[in-house]
């Protein structure tokens, strides 16, 4: 992949639904350049396909936030296949450094999602935690 290439995947990040013409003159390019720059990005699997974002996505969670947890002994497998079982999980990542696992969560209330963490810290191995409410959203991807 070259700079190109990478100026095109961030414009299509910005928005996927802009045209060949517009990528092509905000690139510099040609249409047909950019058609088989994206054609030949989809092929070998750099751009796996593009989604929508809807309102209602957005709004589904009002309380959002990350819960970073450190375990003790050799439980990791075992509480990941609680936090998949929970409802208010959104995503869960290993990591290194301090924490063992950054959960993202996401809620209707604030209350839930005590309740949530509440019961995420009774997992026989969670040692400890630490958790961030998400204030705002100022760029996803």
């Amino acid at each position: 992949m070259d700079k190109t290439d990478e100026r095109l995947i961030a414009a299509l990040r910005h928005n996927a639904r802009a045209s060949l013409s517009d990528l092509a003159l905000q690139l510099d390019l040609s249409r047909t350049t950019v058609r088989a720059r994206i054609e030949r990005l989809q092929a070998r699997g750099d751009i796996l396909g593009f989604s929508v974002v809807l309102k209602e996505d957005v709004l589904r969670d009002p309380v959002r936030g990350l819960m970073m947890i450190g375990i003790e002994g050799r439980g990791t497998s075992r509480i990941l296949r609680q936090l998949q079982g929970l409802p208010e999980v959104r995503a869960i990542h290993t990591t290194n450094g301090r924490w063992d696992l950054i959960v993202e969560l996401g809620t209707e209330t604030l209350e839930t999602l005590d309740t949530a963490l509440a019961k995420i810290r009774t997992f026989e191995g969670v040692v400890s935690s630490e958790t961030n409410l998400l204030l705002a959203t100022k760029k996803d991807s």
